[in-house]
């Protein structure tokens, strides 16, 4: 029958272009402790579930002796499949064919599951191994970056963007991954940066190995770039699979839900001794969102930058959180450059994304110092409190100790729209620290006065009983209620329970202008 002539003809083709770039490359893929392009693909999704799209695509080059090198597949495989049963677009590059070089039709391959995404409401992962851009195609290529970079901004804050740096990326490349929501990479094996070790040591003499100017160590706790790192390609791909429990699949929808056993009234009687008697010592902020966590589980983002504030995601009674917690283990909790941009970047994707936002404050204010002051603490520290004031998500704020100053303002205060602000008995709530203040306010009188240390340690007592403390803010409306720490879970989960159908809107407009 003819049809059968036809059937086998397909049947050629599906195994040509499953081959990829040969045997001999996948082998070399494999020994590198890599997974080939299809395989991080398939073992993505659920099982079964990957449906590719464009198997039989080639590039449309005829210069510089590839007109007749074409692979079926022109070194990416995209397509869709199901994690946890929701619909996901992946793009998972592939470097055994032309070293994962970007051609005009690779581009096209990319850019096309994108706009389904877009069409459709459903993330889109990246899956990158790349070259960069593929020489011989010269502008060609460069308009294949632009397209995919395009599509980045306009589908920014509608349907989730996550990128795996699964092997190289360089050059114009690592532009799509970073105006995408989260970069996971994998450790040993993957870098990312603009210009490479050889170029930098030609124009600046700088003697610098791809890992330590690029590697997963470098971003995840330098630069920022990365969010998690991965120890190889299979724990990179669990990850991927962990965040998107958390986050719906576009802006239209809610987060998912996550059913649970642990009791919605469990309260926790170590809570209250995590927060020690002595203000200057330090704690883990950590094991007061580990409590409240639904099983305990916190899935923290940036781990390794900014330490002294914390982001991630938790549930609480099944439902999805973003978490932003000041960290009195480092630098005492203070917002300095990096944590204010680190957590500002963050609230806004919760905000974009319908997540709602629980903050955890212990500050004692912004990090002073020239280094500071010249790195623009104030336009960067500024971004926290423009994201915060913008977000319209159900924001819930417990002040477990030190709120001072401005930095009380910036962590999501009644005065910038959050919704519910609750206090432990602990919290310290004024325009600065008891010393500081008494320091100030009475300087003249101890100068002069007799036995000047006793007294300013009066002061300052009297200092903290009067305003250090939530009582004040609380008599004025600024905080709704002082709770008992063992008692977080369950009034979190019922604070956010009373705020599920919240509505709340911004004046009309293009766009406003944060202070980047």
């Amino acid at each position: 029958m003819a049809i059968e002539r036809h059937i086998a003809d397909l049947e050629r083709r599906e195994k040509e272009a499953e081959l990829l770039g040969g045997p001999e490359r996948i082998q070399k893929q494999h020994d590198a402790g890599k997974l080939t392009a299809r395989e991080r693909a398939l073992r993505l999704v659920d099982e079964g579930s990957f449906v590719e799209i464009d198997m039989f695509v080639t590039h449309q080059c005829t210069d510089f002796g590839i007109a007749d090198k074409k692979i079926l597949g022109d070194g990416v495989v995209v397509g869709h499949g199901r994690i946890n049963g929701r619909l996901v677009f992946v793009f998972s590059q592939d470097f055994t064919v032309f070293g994962g070089s970007l051609s005009g039709a690779y581009a096209k391959k990319i850019c096309k599951i994108m706009d389904l995404a877009g069409k459709v409401g459903a993330p889109v992962i990246g899956l990158n191994d790349s070259g960069g851009a593929r020489i011989q195609e010269g502008v060609v290529s460069l308009a294949g970056y632009a397209d995919i970079f395009l599509r980045n901004v306009m589908f920014s804050g509608v349907v989730p963007q996550v990128s795996a740096i699964m092997g190289p990326c360089a050059g114009g490349a690592v532009y799509s991954p970073a105006m995408t929501d989260f970069i996971v990479m994998v450790r040993d094996t993957s870098y990312m940066f603009v210009t490479g070790p050889d170029v930098i040591k030609t124009v600046t003499r700088e003697d610098v190995s791809k890992e330590k100017l690029g590697g997963a160590e470098a971003h995840a706790n330098l630069s920022g770039v990365a969010h998690l790192v991965a120890e190889d390609d299979q724990a990179c791909l669990d990850l991927l699979r962990e965040l998107l429990t958390f986050i719906p699949q576009n802006n239209m929808e809610d987060p998912p839900v996550r059913p649970t056993r642990d009791p919605t009234s469990r309260t926790d009687p170590k809570l209250r001794s995590v927060v020690p008697e002595d203000p200057n010592k330090p704690y883990d902020i950590r094991d007061i969102i580990r409590s409240v966590a639904d099983d305990g589980a916190f899935l923290e983002i940036q781990p390794g930058y900014a330490q002294n504030i914390v982001i991630g995601f938790l549930h609480l009674g099944s439902r999805s959180i973003g978490v932003v917690a000041n960290q009195p283990a480092a630098l005492a909790g203070c917002l300095d450059i990096n944590a204010s941009v680190k957590a500002a970047r963050f609230v806004r994707f919760c905000d974009a994304f319908n997540i709602p936002l629980l903050t955890f404050v212990d500050v004692p204010g912004f990090l002073p110092g020239t280094a500071q002051e010249w790195g623009g603490i104030i336009r960067h520290g500024s971004k926290l409190l423009y994201a915060f004031c913008e977000a319209t998500v159900p924001k819930v704020t417990v002040i477990t100790r030190k709120a001072y100053g401005g930095a009380y303002d910036v962590m999501s205060s009644k005065h910038i729209r959050g919704d519910v602000n609750l206090a432990f008995p602990t919290a310290e709530i004024a325009v600065m620290g008891p010393d500081g203040a008494v320091n100030v306010i009475f300087r003249k009188e101890i100068e002069e006065g007799n036995d000047a240390e006793k007294r300013r340690l009066e002061l300052v007592q009297d200092y903290r009983s009067k305003f250090a403390s939530p009582y004040k803010a609380a008599e004025l409306g600024y905080v709704d209620e002082v709770i008992r720490p063992e008692e977080t879970r369950p009034r979190l989960i019922t604070a956010f329970e009373m705020l599920r159908n919240k509505r709340d809107s911004n004046p009309a407009k293009k766009h406003g202008n944060i202070p980047l």
